[in-house]
């Protein structure tokens, strides 16, 4: 399957300026040249996956800590997920002008000062600061997901550009996993605000001091990782990477713009991506919301949220390895089905085992992201980078659909079982919104499994 028409293989890298050539084995994912690039591409994977993992659990603290109703604590994603779609088609200008590296670097400096922002956040203590601080912190992981992406996918064989981009995102869950172990060691269980049943009837100046405290506890992880992230721009700035050699040096946007928006499997694409980042985000965030309507804090809840990350790591392995022997839109299909099931358990299933559906809906989003990716740029050549743009757009569903999510857990108050929407409370019928979104999968897949 021709994934996209930027054709490379890597001689060894004398300097900087190296172009990639065309001598790739065909069946080879990766040639060894190319391994060390590979490997740094692939360790910005990791980084944003930390991102995501650390921030999700942050809705939950923030809603306490500051007081916020559901809606307003949803906010943290919007920011979030809102720098992808803002960023995303300047970066893939800069990229397209400049090259690859150009485009990582910026990303890992806007990523690093987002992070180093919440120290003066928290200092003033304003949400409004550190949505603003996730905002441009965001801006870099556009940056480095519309550079990052299309940069494994050119790697090699447009052949196995699927395989490639899946193998590469496998390291993601790693950074998810590591991001989830900060929070819960470094953040959440350091929270004085979680322990108090009610926390609006403390004294006001008791109040004051936890919140002081608390919102200390959420900086440092970001203050460390933006300082961590000050190495790796240092690492990547001294490293040789290779460029793609492109056919045209000049590409008119607009006409680039046009010409992929004719393509359905791509405008498809970007429509599936949105409802898929939309669901695991979703899946991701409100699971603790979910674990609490049943009895388990916080600190316990997070422990189910490693085993969904443990299962979209071993799934992301797994499933690459399946491609070998199964087209990539038949098993996409399999898996948004399965999905679907399993949305449908964590609705009507009340307690544990309705969890225990929605922990399963890890495995089954595994592959989703990176096989979207590759199905939806097969073919597009050089106009694969602007192509790649609106794809990273489309993680904005990360910001939109959980607010929906919200203010369907609002419907009835602040708590999460103050409604009953079919006979369910309004926490398991909310995963209705991610349940739709497998549904919008499942029919692209279907429609391209050809």
């Amino acid at each position: 399957m021709s994934m996209v028409d930027i054709r490379i293989s890597i001689a060894p890298l004398p300097d900087q300026n190296t172009k990639l050539q065309t001598n790739t084995m065909p069946t080879k994912i990766l040639s060894k040249q190319i391994l060390l690039p590979f490997c740094i591409v692939t360790i910005l994977f990791a980084l944003w996956g930390f991102a995501n993992a650390v921030t999700d659990p942050m809705v939950s603290a923030f809603k306490k800590v500051l007081e916020l109703n559901n809606f307003q604590a949803s906010l943290v994603q919007l920011a979030f997920y809102g720098g992808y779609f803002t960023m995303a088609l300047p970066a893939a200008y800069l990229m397209r002008k400049y090259s690859y590296k150009a485009g990582i670097l910026v990303g890992l400096v806007l990523y690093a000062s987002g992070a180093i922002l919440f120290y003066p956040a928290a200092a003033i203590e304003s949400y409004p600061f550190f949505l603003a601080a996730l905002y441009i912190l965001t801006f870099g992981l556009a940056f480095l997901e519309t550079s990052a992406n299309p940069y494994i996918l050119a790697m090699g064989d447009p052949e196995t550009a699927t395989r490639r981009l899946n193998l590469a995102q496998s390291f993601n869950p790693v950074g998810l996993i590591t991001g989830l172990f900060v929070a819960q060691n470094f953040v959440l269980s350091r929270l004085q605000s979680d322990d108090i049943t009610d926390f609006k009837a403390l004294d006001p100046g008791i109040r004051e001091q936890i919140r002081t405290s608390d919102l200390e506890v959420i900086r440092n992880p970001y203050v460390i990782l933006g300082l961590v992230l000050i190495i790796m721009i240092a690492l990547i700035k001294s490293s040789k990477m290779p460029e793609v050699k492109h056919e045209h040096e000049h590409i008119d946007i607009m006409s680039s713009i046009k010409r992929i928006f004719r393509i359905k499997r791509f405008r498809e694409g970007v429509i599936a991506q949105l409802f898929y980042v939309g669901a695991q985000i979703m899946c991701w965030t409100y699971i603790y919301h979910y674990a609490e309507q049943i009895g388990i804090p916080n600190e316990n809840a997070i422990n189910y949220a490693y085993v969904a990350f443990g299962l979209f790591l071993g799934g992301r392995f797994i499933c690459t390895w399946f491609l070998k022997y199964v087209k990539s839109a038949t098993l996409l299909a399999l898996l948004s089905i399965t999905a679907i099931l399993l949305c449908i358990g964590t609705i009507f299933i009340y307690g544990i085992y309705g969890l225990y559906c929605l922990v399963g809906i890890s495995f089954c989003m595994s592959l989703m992201f990176p096989t979207i990716y590759g199905i939806a740029l097969e073919g597009l050549g050089e106009d694969a980078k602007f192509a790649s743009a609106f794809l990273v757009m489309a993680i904005v569903g990360g910001a939109i659909m959980p607010m929906f999510q919200g203010i369907i857990l609002d419907i009835g108050g602040s708590g999460f079982d103050d409604h009953r929407i079919l006979g369910v409370p309004e926490v398991n019928f909310s995963f209705i919104l991610p349940m739709i979104s497998f549904i919008v999968i499942t029919m692209y897949a279907v429609r391209n499994n050809q």
